[in-house]
Parts: C-alpha cells; structure tokens; sequence
C-alpha cells in the first residue's frame, strides 16, 4: 500500500519524529487514519517505534524516507513524472485558447479582405485591372491590428521574462500573466480559492485542541464549523459529534450538567510545543473574478467582440456570389464559419455567467463568514455559564511530551541491548544515590 502524501508531509515538517496526535494536528487527519498511515509509512520506509513507558507510541523515520519509497513503489515515481507532465499539458491547454481566439480573428480578417479583393476585382475593367497589377504588385494589404504590429508577441517564450522585468517589476514576488495565460484566466478563472478549506478546517480545529493541551467546550470550536443549528451556545450540540469521531474524543459531564470534550490522542507529543497560531474564526476566501489585470481583461474583452463583429461581417459576405464559388481559404473559412461565430460567443458568454455566480457566491461565503466570527465573539464575551465550562475543561488538560529518557522499546537497537543498557543506568542510578 503506497503511503499517505499528506502524513508523510506532516512528518517532514514536525522533524521526522512523531506521535499520532502530532500528525493528527498537523495534518487535521481522522485519528485512526492517521494511525494506520504511520504504521504502514514507518513498515515500508524503514522506519522505528518507540514505545514509552505510558505505553504511547512514537515514529521515526528517518530523513531521506522519501528516497526509500521512491526505489520501493513504481507507483509514486509514476506519479512524480505524471505530476511534471501534467504540468507542462495544462500549461498547454491553458495558452490554447489565446492562441484559437486570435487565430479565429486572423482567419476572419484574411478571408475578409480575399473576398474584397476578388470582388472589388471583379467589378473593375480589364484596363483598369490592368494598371492595378502593375501598379500593386499582386500584393494584398494586410490591416495592422490596434493591438499593434508585432501581432505574434506572445509566442515569445522569452516574452514573459522580459514583461516581468520591464514592466511588472513594482510585484517580484508574484510572476505576472503573459496575455495567452490571462485570456484563460479572464474565460474560467484561476481555481476555487476555497479548495483547501477542509483541510483548514480541520487543521484549526486539532490545533485549538492542541493548543488548550486537549481539553475544550464547544463553544471554542464553533467558530470553525458551518451551520450548527441555533442557539448552540446553549444546549445543542451535536455539531461536536463529527470532531469526536475525527479525533477519538471523549464528552465529560460537569456536576452541573455542562458537557466538555476531551481528547487523548492530542495530549501526547513527541517534542514540546508552544501554542501555535489559528485563526480566530474559519474564513472562506472570496471568489475572484480574474487574477489578469484590468488592461488584459479589457484586451481580452475586445478581442472577444472583435471576433463576433469579423463574423458577422464575413457570414454577410460568404453570402455573395463570388463566396459561393471561390475555393482554397474561403472555401475552408466557409466550412468553419459557425465553429468562428460560437467561439466567438462563448468567448464573451462564460465569462458573463460566470461572473453573476460568483457574485452569488461571495454573498453566500460573506454569510457564512459573518456566522462564524459571531461564534467566536459570544466566546469572547463569556458568560458565567461558558466561563464555568472552560474552568471545568481544564480539569482534562494535560500535555504528555515523550522524551527518550521516557522510552521502555524501541526498534532502533536489539531488545537484549536495550536491557543491558537499562541496567547499566539503574546501576548507575543507585551509585550515585549511595555515593550520596
């Protein structure tokens, strides 16, 4: 079985030895997913159990884990060369659709000016025809674009580098969109901004529980939830019943009725840790409608309407006789010309739907947002009530930091060294006592 990714991230990051309830905050994982990911990372990594004299259990793996499991699974070198394939494909499909829509406009304006050529041709006299080919060469005039002469700028590779410097440079941190990559953006965005917001949700919550050393009411993990019902500050709490679940929590009761949430998994760790940082309150992050500036979604915009004009013009023009009857790129335009006109439209229509929705959307998130940092000033302000369950909590906290002067086992070394070893401290435990 390959292992978990997001268990052996959270043991990089916590340094390679860990406890369950440390992954658990970490990674905000269901207790006993947790558990059976770090027996089956530590199995296939090479990594060692170390057990306390509480009987807890502490990994660790050692640094260079990732490595093993590379030469250990086919399957994970397949997914780190997909990953870097997948890449560069979407960065593919990304451009495409720049690239189609100002190959739709080239395509409409060439075949434009064919076809006024070949009529405005037509319609002149052999004299006349005469003096116009040695006059102009047979050449066609091609218009020059407002967007300026060097229509073909954004193929580039180098163009992006270069933008960035010259003109982005007030942002080094964030690399700015060439053109290609902002119509893409301006057509379906830039991802859903809230696509973590489980994993944030649930990694709050352990490290509140973490940070109050395991012991809370409801009231502190409200703030983190959705819709929990109503006057949940004061009896209704089944909204608690997913966190226990997730976390092997224990509900204790107060003697006067009040109902507070242990968790022993959380309690243990195997370094001590200050407090982290959380956030107050679970904030969902507002759609954006583009992360292209203003100039390239106004770009992108008239380009769009440029298209759906150019068609028009030339679906009038394919009516004419000499359309009918010419052949080559006319011909060809001719058999695309309602694929032209339907980019044309869905170029400038998505977008328009898209941005009432996420209008919608933002009013939903602002709601629910507002909800949310309600919670967390009800528990700010404290009533006697909650006051007396936070004090009754506290009976429960407990930090259990396991140490290596705590271990009874572990599978770095042989048992029997293990046992010689911790004779020879008790021996030197009761020299010293006596030498005292």
């Amino acid at each position: 079985m390959a292992p978990n990714p997001a268990i052996a991230q959270a043991v990089e990051q916590l340094g390679y030895r860990v406890t369950v309830g440390d992954v658990v905050t970490q990674a905000g994982l269901n207790v006993n997913i947790a558990q059976a990911g770090l027996l089956a990372l530590a199995s296939e990594a090479g990594g060692h159990l170390q057990v306390a004299d509480t009987g807890d259990l502490v990994y660790l793996f050692p640094k260079n884990f990732r490595a093993v499991l590379r030469n250990k699974f086919f399957r994970l070198r397949l997914k780190e060369w997909w990953e870097k394939i997948w890449r560069v494909l979407f960065y593919i499909i990304r451009i495409s659709f720049g690239i189609v829509l100002i190959a739709s406009i080239f395509i409409i304006i060439v075949t434009i000016t064919v076809i006024l050529i070949a009529s405005n041709s037509s319609g002149d006299n052999n004299d006349n025809s005469s003096s116009d080919r040695s006059g102009g060469g047979g050449m066609i005039f091609m218009p020059n674009f407002w967007f300026g002469s060097d229509i073909f700028w954004f193929f580039d590779p180098g163009y992006d580098n270069r933008y960035n410097q010259e003109q982005l440079s007030s942002l080094p941190e964030q690399r700015r969109m060439n053109f290609l990559e902002a119509v893409f953006s301006f057509l379906f965005g830039d991802g859903n901004p809230n696509a973590d917001l489980e994993d944030r949700r649930w990694h709050d919550i352990a490290t509140v529980i973490r940070n109050n050393q395991g012991a809370v009411v409801a009231e502190q993990i409200a703030p983190y939830l959705d819709s929990i019902g109503e006057g949940f500050h004061r009896e209704y709490e089944e909204y608690m019943l997913p966190v226990l679940t997730r976390f092997n929590g224990l509900p204790e009761v107060s003697p006067e009725g009040q109902i507070v949430y242990h968790f022993p998994e959380l309690q243990t760790t195997a370094t001590e840790r200050n407090s982290q940082p959380v956030e107050t309150y679970l904030q969902e992050r507002r759609w954006l409608f583009s992360q292209a500036d203003s100039g390239q979604i106004l770009l992108s915009i008239g380009l769009g309407a440029l298209n759906i004009v150019g068609a028009l013009v030339l679906g009038s023009l394919l009516k004419g006789v000499i359309a009918q009857e010419a052949v080559g790129l006319v011909a060809f335009t001719n058999s695309i010309y309602w694929i032209l006109i339907g980019y044309g439209v869905a170029f400038l229509t998505v977008p328009l739907v898209r941005y009432f929705w996420i209008q919608w959307s933002n009013r939903k998130i602002e709601s629910r947002n507002q909800q949310r940092e309600e919670r967390t000033v009800f528990l700010h302000q404290a009533d006697s009530d909650l006051q007396n369950k936070t004090t009754y909590a506290r009976k429960f906290a407990n930090q259990n930091v396991i140490g290596r002067e705590d271990l009874t086992y572990t599978t770095e070394t042989d048992l029997l060294d293990q046992e010689s070893d911790r004779s020879d401290k008790i021996d030197q435990e009761w020299q010293r006592r006596l030498n005292q």
